[in-house]
């Protein structure tokens, strides 16, 4: 091995020199070439704005191709790297077990994937060939793009990386064991397909995601294990690069569709509700491992949002926007209508959908700006825990945008259990008509599609390739096509929301994809199912409506009964809770105790004064006065100071509270005013989530009473002083007392936490043509100091800007 190594060292400087001319050469060549181009276009006297077009797209290509080489790197080295040189490397993409103490490290297990890595590009490569293809094709159909398939598809020898594993011991059933991986491929695949006559390839493939396996049941024997499960509990993240002749057409047009469609298609086929199922067992029925099991169902309503960002130009500068909300969650994708002009839509939109797992789900609503003549730009992107939502049954919050400089979306989230029990039709059927909405959903229909017998033969008595289609009020679903054959094999499951299971009707059809004749077709009444045992009937044979050919499907269908239920109360409290609304709630509800105890003190100023620590309180602020009490303290009468107020607007015999000294007015120490906030971090998230509620007693410029500011609050995460780190809340007009209670959050790791200063500045807009700092005030908090993880709501002081 030495030896060997010796010798690359010694060939490698032979080498170098003819490659390195080569290039010389070639690079040589293009520039002459450039310059020939250049001088013929001026020779000719042709217009040379013709030419700008073609080097501006060179360039955008150029910068592009550079962009996706260096990531597919910098991926690719993380994955080769060993964990403690990724780690010192400061990679962005760090492994999941640095963040979340809960992950393990998975080094033993990556050796073990590297040994069986090659089978695994075996059993993939099949994989892709059989399902993936054909979904693909026909998905570029739709685009009237025929003839796609795979020519080649080797994984290469990097075989994909589990940056942490985690096992769940507590919410899971006794039968199953459930395993969450984060893992990640960068590897060196060698992709060709064709599209028609277009011939191109793929390189530099990435995905990377939350990959949970489930194993399931567990038996008494070997292999302990029936079978198992793997899927994305969300859509993982895609890259990859074409070439090729694809690459000469790498432009917006044919490039974008199939770049898509091939996303599309491969995040469907691993993410929930789809899973790749592998028996172990025939012991086990193949049914109970491919059967959709859905947890519940949700129920969302997209109500809002505020104080988006402005996208479209206007004559006088920065318009407004025309958003629209997408709302995500497994592989399923909802979209509201789009509301032109403004930045506080109100799109009213609900939607529902089958939730398979609630334990690490998320759902993500992406806002956009639509734009008809170019790409619609984003407004940013907001998620919350499907768990949340099953813990408390129903949220109703506002929830500040990620990836954005400001804005807020107002959501309402229910949680609907499924029950066997047919007295709950009943009361589903009346909250619906509560709703007025026509569209929602009292039960949820499971079918799953086993096989078909005894087909009819079609074109001249050849077996059909045919595939199943299934709808229930306007909802269809439809399975993988199967070549050749007049006894198919599906072995698929699907769900279906039904308005009212009593007047509900299930239609399925079975086509022959060439001819698209129709070989069999059937209805089933839902209401059939009322009268079931559990609501049921399992493996049971139907007639297809053939004429001439006794022809039947294998069905088995469940339905259950959605159903609210109040979660019960416990004592534990969400530690990862950013509801805005219930955050003031608990304010309100210990500011009114504090109230209550203050009209109860007497008159008189009270002796004690409170310490400096006691800096952690809440207040209420109504015009000038102010009712603060520390988090923290003895008894009220030790921390509280009674005060007369020294402002002229407010009568001699009003009284304020304070905490710090009594010759500090409510505008604070610096006369500037004061603002109050919310600071806390989330561990299980990695996110620092501050909420500014109020600013109390801006002073007027010069105390001028008609010169009265715009005021707006700015954040920055400092050291970090860029437009990525930028927040702001909305405009208040003419208001010295605004309140914003507006959210908002960064995505910075615990361990950075100390090294950061949050960097709170309020402002006035300014006019056309004013000049100078538009700042009245700013606060400076060291996170390093600020017990981070207890959520804290408190008064500061507003200080003069300060300029570095």
């Amino acid at each position: 091995m030495e030896g060997n190594c010796e010798d690359n060292k010694i060939s490698k400087p032979n080498t170098w020199p003819y490659m390195n001319i080569g290039s010389l050469f070639i690079s040589f060549l293009t520039k002459l070439a450039t310059a020939g181009v250049i001088w013929s276009w001026g020779y000719l006297n042709l217009n040379i704005a013709w030419l700008i077009a073609p080097i501006a797209l060179v360039a955008w290509k150029v910068e592009r191709r550079k962009d996706n080489e260096l990531k597919a790197i910098t991926a690719q080295a993380s994955v080769m790297a060993k964990e403690k040189e990724l780690i010192m490397s400061r990679l962005d993409e760090l492994p999941t077990w640095v963040y979340f103490p809960d992950f393990d490290r998975a080094e033993w297990l990556n050796k073990v994937l590297y040994k069986v890595w090659p089978s695994i590009n075996q059993f993939t490569r099949e994989l892709c060939k059989q399902t993936i293809e054909p979904a693909i094709a026909e998905k570029l159909g739709e685009y009237k793009v025929k003839g796609f398939q795979f020519e080649r598809l080797v994984l290469g020898r990097i075989p994909l990386k589990i940056y942490g594993i985690k096992a769940y011991d507590k919410n899971t059933s006794r039968n199953e064991v459930i395993i969450d991986a984060d893992i990640i491929y960068a590897g060196d695949c060698d992709i060709t397909f064709a599209v028609g006559n277009i011939k191109g390839g793929i390189k530099d493939f990435q995905i990377r995601g939350m990959m949970r396996i489930v194993m399931k049941p567990l038996l008494s024997a070997i292999p302990i294990v029936g079978g198992v499960q793997a899927f994305f509990l969300n859509p993982p993240a895609i890259n990859f690069n074409l070439v090729g002749v694809a690459d000469i057409l790498d432009l917006p047009g044919f490039n974008e569709i199939l770049r898509k469609t091939i996303v599309e298609q491969i995040a469907a086929f691993v993410v929930l509700p789809n899973k790749i199922v592998i028996p172990l067992t025939e012991a086990v029925p193949v049914e109970s491992l491919k059967i959709p099991e859905p947890e519940g169902v949700l129920r969302i309503h997209v109500v809002e949002a505020k104080h988006l960002m402005k996208k479209d130009i206007g004559m006088l500068g920065k318009g407004k926007s025309d958003p629209y909300a997408i709302i995500k969650i497994e592989a399923q994708e909802f979209r509201t209508k789009t509301i032109d002009n403004t930045v506080n839509p109100k799109w009213d939109f609900w939607c529902e959908c089958a939730v398979t797992s609630a334990i690490a789900q998320q759902i993500t609503v992406l806002l956009w700006d639509y734009d008809d003549t170019k790409e619609d730009e984003s407004l940013g992107r907001a998620t919350i825990e499907v768990s949340r939502v099953k813990k408390k049954g129903n949220i109703d919050t506002w929830i500040s945008l990620e990836q954005a400089k400001h804005g807020m979306v107002h959501l309402r989230l229910t949680w609907l259990q499924l029950s066997k029990n047919i007295s709950d039709l009943q009361a589903a059927l009346v909250e619906t008509q509560e709703l007025s909405i026509t569209s929602m959903s009292t039960a949820l229909l499971i079918l799953y599609v086993d096989s078909a017998k005894n087909l009819p033969c079609v074109r001249g008595n050849k077996q059909p390739d045919v595939y199943l289609e299934a709808s229930v009020g306007g909802n269809t679903k439809r399975t993988s096509t199967i070549s050749r054959s007049c006894d198919p094999v599906w072995e698929q499951g699907f769900t279906f929301l039904v308005s009212n299971p009593e007047t509900g009707i299930l239609h399925i059809k079975i086509t022959d994809e060439k001819t698209g004749v129709i070989t069999g077709e059937m209805s089933y009444n839902i209401s059939l199912l009322l009268k079931q045992n559990n609501l049921e009937v399992t493996q049971q044979p139907y007639d297809l409506q053939m004429a001439e050919v006794d022809s039947k499907l294998i069905l088995s269908i469940s339905l259950s009964i959605l159903k609210f239920e109040n979660p019960e109360p416990t004592s534990e409290e969400d530690d990862d809770d950013h509801d805005i609304n219930q955050l003031n709630k608990r304010i309100e509800r210990q500011e009114s105790n504090i109230s209550t105890v203050s009209n109860s003190l007497p008159s008189t100023p009270l002796k004690r004064q409170p310490s400096k620590e006691s800096v952690n309180s809440l207040t209420r602020s109504t015009g000038s006065a102010a009712v603060i009490v520390p988090e923290e303290s003895g008894t009220v009468e030790e921390e509280l100071i009674v005060i007369t107020t020294a402002s002229s607007s407010v009568t001699a015999g009003n009284q304020q509270l304070i905490h710090r000294n009594p010759n500090v007015t409510s505008a604070g120490e610096a006369k500037l005013g004061r603002i109050q906030l919310s600071i806390r971090y989330s561990i299980q998230r990695q996110k620092l989530i501050i909420v500014i509620h109020k600013i109390a007693n801006l002073p007027l410029p010069q105390n001028d009473p008609h010169n009265i500011p715009d005021p707006y609050v700015k954040l920055y995460l400092l050291p970090d002083r860029h437009k990525e780190t930028k927040r702001k809340t909305a405009v208040m007009r003419d208001n010295c007392n605004p309140v914003y209670d507006e959210q908002f959050e960064y995505v910075v790791s615990q361990a950075d936490l100390n090294n950061r200063t949050l960097e709170v500045s309020v402002c006035t807009q300014k006019g056309w043509l004013s000049t100078g700092s538009n700042v009245m005030g700013q606060v400076y908090l060291n996170l390093s100091e600020i017990d981070v993880t207890k959520s804290s709501t408190s008064w500061y002081d507003l200080q003069p800007e300060t300029k570095d």
